[in-house]
C-alpha cells in the first residue's frame, strides 16, 4: 500500500527526518482526501476485532508540541464504538510511576484482545524528553531502545498489532499553530509555558526523535513517519494503514456458541 510502503522508516535504515517533508500530500488535493470512507471502514473493521477477540491493534502517536495528536485521534477513531477502544494520554510520571521500571505503567494501558488502544505519547518519552532534558544519564537512554523492542516483540507474540505513529510538522507551521492558540480564546485553555520553552531544543527533539525512529521501527512494529502540515493528509494517510492492518489480520466473525438453527422467536 503506498502510503505504508512511502511513510515507513524501514528496518535497520536511518529515519532521515531532514529528507522527508512535513507538507508532503503525494500528489493529492484535499477534496481527494475521502476520510469519510476510511472512519465507516475502521468502524466496520473494529467490530470484527472485537468479537474476534484475537488480536489487539496499539496505535502509538508521537509528535512535538502542536504536531497533532489530539486532532488525530478524534478525527480518525471518531465512528469506533469507545466499548472497544481506549486512549491513553502518558503525562510526566507520577511518583509511584518513578518507583518502578520506565515501562511499568505503559504495559498496564496496553490493549486487552478485541481491543483497539490508541497512546497519545508513550513510551518514547523515555528516550525523547528524557535525553533533551538530560533526565537519566546516556549510558541509561541508550539501553532503552533495547529494552524497548524486546518489550515490542513480547506484545506482538502475544497478539498486540503495533503501529508507531511520528506526526512530522514544520518548525514553521508549528508556530502557526502554537499563535493560533492564543488568538482564539476557546484554545486558550490549551497553552502551556512548556509548549514555547520547547521550542528553543527543536533540533534537540529532532535528532532524539531520528534516533528513536531508526533503532526501534522493527518488522512487528514498524514506525511511519506521516507529513502533518497539512491535518487532512494526516488523517487520511494514518486511517489508511490503520485500516490496513486491521484487514491483514484476516479477521472473522466467531462461531455462534450455541446451535441457532432451531431457534424460533416468538
Amino acid at each position: 500500500m503506498k502510503f505504508a510502503k512511502r511513510f515507513l522508516v524501514e528496518p535497520g535504515k536511518k529515519a532521515h527526518l531532514s529528507r522527508r517533508d512535513p507538507a508532503d500530500t503525494l500528489g493529492m488535493a484535499k477534496g481527494d482526501a475521502d476520510t469519510g470512507r476510511h472512519i465507516d471502514e475502521l468502524r466496520q473493521l473494529q467490530d470484527v476485532l472485537y468479537a474476534d477477540r484475537r488480536y489487539a491493534l496499539l496505535v502509538v502517536l508521537q509528535a512535538l508540541d502542536a504536531g497533532g495528536k489530539d486532532g488525530a485521534i478524534s478525527h480518525i477513531f471518531s465512528g469506533v464504538n469507545p466499548q472497544g477502544c481506549q486512549v491513553t494520554a502518558f503525562k510526566q510520571p507520577t511518583p509511584e510511576e518513578l518507583d518502578h521500571d520506565f515501562l511499568w505503567r505503559v504495559h498496564r494501558a496496553v490493549p486487552p484482545r478485541g481491543f483497539i488502544g490508541i497512546f497519545n505519547r508513550s513510551h518514547y518519552e523515555d528516550v525523547l524528553v528524557a535525553r533533551v532534558h538530560k533526565l537519566v544519564p546516556k549510558s541509561v537512554w541508550t539501553r532503552r531502545y533495547g529494552q524497548i523492542n524486546d518489550f515490542e516483540k513480547e506484545l506482538d507474540r502475544n497478539g498486540v498489532r503495533i503501529l508507531k505513529f511520528y506526526l512530522h510538522i514544520s518548525k514553521e507551521e508549528q508556530l502557526r499553530r502554537l499563535q493560533a492558540r492564543l488568538n482564539d480564546p476557546k484554545k486558550n485553555w490549551k497553552i502551556a509555558a512548556p509548549d514555547f520553552q520547547e521550542r528553543e531544543h527543536w533540533e534537540e527533539y529532532l535528532a532524539a526523535y531520528e534516533d528513536a525512529l531508526t533503532n526501534c521501527s522493527t518488522p512487528h512494529a514498524p514506525w511511519y513517519v506521516i507529513p502533518s502540515d497539512h491535518k487532512w493528509f494526516r488523517n487520511y494517510a494514518i486511517g489508511a494503514i490503520v485500516n490496513e492492518a486491521l484487514k491483514q489480520m484476516k479477521l472473522r466473525y466467531p462461531p455462534a456458541k450455541i446451535d441457532v438453527s432451531p431457534v424460533r422467536l416468538r
